[in-house]
């Protein structure tokens, strides 16, 4: 089985993080996104990944060349030299994703995270027989997204609409699909959404099923729902009783710590935190729902809440950093700054505190 990952562009959105690497290869959870994808492919039975991609290709490629043998699967890049929206992608890599098989593939968006329940997916595919099945996910506010209506026994969907006014359905498309190979000959090689012009043909013909995904869902293109992402992630690891999961006197919820990371005495770290290879903390330091990337030093008695500190940065002593700072690659915070929701390009030294959101150049 096939797999295909819409990488697409420059992951404005994440910036100052996708400043010193492409957005996939930006960690979540302590491994780079587009790795939670690959494995769970991997785990059931996907034995090619092509990663749709127009930006950084060799980034890409020299970086995953790595997790092909440990993984043990075979990755290769399709590369755009226009943007090709969300379907003129499946065109450009036709002959990669179709053999003699004539057995389904898969399509997801590179943002999405989940438990990707892909064993089940492949079950249900097979019994509505229809040409492609799509998971939706259930949310709160329906009006800020696509909505997927659908006939709630058998799953098939009857049509999408776009940011409703009034109230249709809850469910929206969650950016993981199953598609047969038929699907391909719908789809021209221009720049085209598999959203708004592919998949409402085949729903106009009887043949898109959905299947409501279990768990949670997230797309963390963007800092807020990144950290949003990282505490429903590892709320879905405490319920499956994971031994990634930190324990000790000086965790509050979920925390996930590198085995290579140090902690200080007398720290308070949780809930909904991840603290990434070779980081050390301090003693006396706090932090809650924040990611610390790899090779960062927290010193003593600092505090970090809702904030992404990127790789290799030192945040100082008595530091306070919150409400969604976002630290770019090597940024050194002196002692006893204060950072309101400063967003800091790449290699900066910070030596007086951001009083209000802003982007500091």
């Amino acid at each position: 089985m096939k797999a295909l990952i819409l990488v697409g562009g420059f992951g404005t959105r994440l910036r100052p993080l996708t400043l010193s690497f492409p957005k996939p290869l930006v960690d979540f959870a302590n491994k780079p996104m587009i790795l939670h994808q690959i494995e769970a492919l991997k785990a059931i039975g996907v034995t090619e990944v092509v990663l749709a991609i127009n930006y950084q290709p060799e980034v890409m490629l020299n970086f995953l060349k790595e997790f092909e043998t440990k993984v043990g699967i075979k990755i290769t890049c399709s590369q755009e030299t226009e943007p090709l929206g969300t379907a003129g992608p499946l065109a450009l890599a036709r002959d990669k994703l179709i053999d003699e098989s004539g057995e389904p593939f898969f399509v997801l968006n590179s943002d999405v995270i989940s438990e990707y329940p892909l064993k089940e997916m492949i079950e249900f595919h097979k019994s509505h027989g229809g040409e492609a099945s799509i998971m939706v996910t259930k949310v709160d506010e329906p009006s800020k997204y696509g909505v997927v209506v659908l006939e709630e026994s058998t799953g098939k969907v009857e049509k999408f609409v776009e940011k409703p006014k009034l109230f249709v359905g809850n469910k929206i498309n969650a950016g993981i699909y199953l598609l047969n190979p038929a699907v391909l000959d719908r789809i021209q090689l221009r720049p085209t959404s598999i959203e708004k012009e592919v998949f409402p043909k085949i729903a106009s013909e009887n043949k898109l099923f959905a299947m409501v995904l279990p768990g949670f869902w997230m797309d963390i293109g963007q800092p807020k729902d990144y950290i949003t992402g990282l505490r429903l992630y590892l709320d879905s690891l405490r319920k499956k009783s994971s031994s990634k999961l930190a324990k000790g006197t000086h965790i509050v919820g979920n925390v996930l710590v590198d085995e290579t990371a140090k902690i200080g005495e007398g720290c308070l770290i949780g809930p909904d935190v991840a603290i990434g290879p070779g980081c050390v903390v301090e003693s006396g330091v706090r932090l809650s729902r924040c990611t610390v990337m790899r090779g960062v030093r927290i010193k003593k008695h600092a505090c970090i809440s809702s904030s992404i500190i990127g790789w290799h940065s030192t945040v100082g002593q008595w530091a306070r950093v919150e409400n969604m700072t976002i630290l770019g690659e090597d940024v050194h915070v002196s002692d006893e700054i204060y950072s309101n929701g400063g967003v800091v390009l790449p290699h900066k030294e910070i030596k007086s505190s951001i009083l209000k959101p802003e982007i500091v150049m």
